[in-house]
């Protein structure tokens, strides 16, 4: 049965901070920072328009400067000295629960995608930035569980869209089978429904399928999702899956939800080893009206995401943001931020 008490808010309810890593020459972006540290100015002067920023930092003092030479005004962002490895905060980051109304900081495990990369210090950033007092009184609490956000989507009314992949893998909790996740996702995020899917995996993914990076849960019953229109693309059937998968799906009133298809994102190889990279569409932030939409440097593609992004989220301000650097190590816009709700600071 779900947590009566508890809620997990959809992205577009009243955000009151975006927490951000800045990448730092022990990071993994030491062979691009300069051009990733230009990336990240860029997203926080984006993020500052429409919200607070909260920075974890290797070194304050310049990541403070930075973000002044960036046009961020003064008091718009907090800078907390937070020891990291990646600065994928949407998948160690807390995620914010209301429980009776009181927001929760819930802080889930977070082992390296599945023990793929190296986690100790990431795991530990929730709970240093609350030792910090970043999240003012808010309470923290520690879970058993390993789950990253970019794993799941709320519709903030119980339902959870998430996909199997990702959260049975036997590297996260393989002591659950998938009851047992569905109790746990219950149990401490409020879930009254878990809607599965199987399909729709990106080459280059080291999430196990986030569903973050292939079908979003967006206002008024719509998800937004990643069609590939190349028949000759690995990737087509498996996506063609997927869309069947979606037609299918109901809403908690057991209507159909409003599809919204994005267009594929050109195929692009690292630089380095010529794997390919997963870019995709989906990985967009909404906050406080807006929305920040990744784009890759493809004009037509990158107005076409534009314009079904602005379809998916009526009434919300899209904002296209490059990040072309990002995709470089396997993530982009939504997988660089956490949205912390308004009523932590309320």
């Amino acid at each position: 049965m779900p947590a009566a008490s508890r809620r997990l808010p959809a992205e577009w309810e009243p955000v009151g901070a975006v927490l951000v890593t800045w990448p730092h020459a022990g990071s993994d972006w030491s062979a691009y920072l300069p051009e990733v540290q230009a990336l990240y100015a860029r997203l926080a002067a984006a993020i500052a328009r429409h919200t607070r920023l909260l920075v974890c930092a290797d070194d304050p003092a310049e990541v403070a400067a930075a973000l002044a030479a960036a046009g961020v005004p003064a008091g718009r962002a907090e800078v907390v000295h937070v020891p990291t490895v990646d600065t994928w905060t949407r998948d160690y980051g807390p995620i914010t629960v209301l429980d009776d109304g009181k927001p929760r900081l819930m802080d889930f495990g977070f082992n390296g995608w599945g023990l793929k990369f190296s986690a100790d210090l990431d795991n530990q950033a929730s709970r240093r930035l609350h030792a910090a007092g970043a999240f003012g009184t808010t309470p923290l609490e520690t879970v058993g569980l390993i789950l990253e956000g970019g794993s799941i989507e709320s519709d903030g009314q119980g339902t959870i869209l998430t996909t199997s992949a990702c959260l049975m893998s036997p590297n996260r909790n393989p002591h659950l089978d998938r009851a047992g996740v569905e109790a746990a996702l219950a149990n401490h995020l409020g879930a009254k429904r878990v809607l599965w899917l199987e399909h729709g995996h990106l080459e280059g993914d080291d999430t196990d399928a986030h569903v973050d990076t292939i079908a979003r849960l967006c206002p008024g019953d719509t998800i937004a999702y990643v069609r590939c229109d190349d028949r000759t693309d690995p990737h087509f059937a498996g996506f063609a899956a997927l869309e069947e998968e979606l037609c299918a799906l109901r809403t908690a009133a057991g209507q159909p939800y409003r599809l919204v298809p994005l267009p594929w994102a050109a195929e692009r190889r690292s630089p380095d080893d010529g794997h390919r990279l997963p870019a995709t569409y989906a990985n967009f932030l909404i906050l406080n009206g807006a929305v920040l939409a990744p784009t890759y440097g493809d004009a037509e593609r990158d107005r076409a995401a534009v314009a079904a992004v602005q379809l998916a989220c009526p009434g919300h301000a899209v904002e296209p943001v490059d990040c072309s650097a990002l995709i470089r190590w396997h993530g982009s816009l939504h997988c660089a931020t956490m949205q912390i709700p308004a009523q932590v600071w309320a």
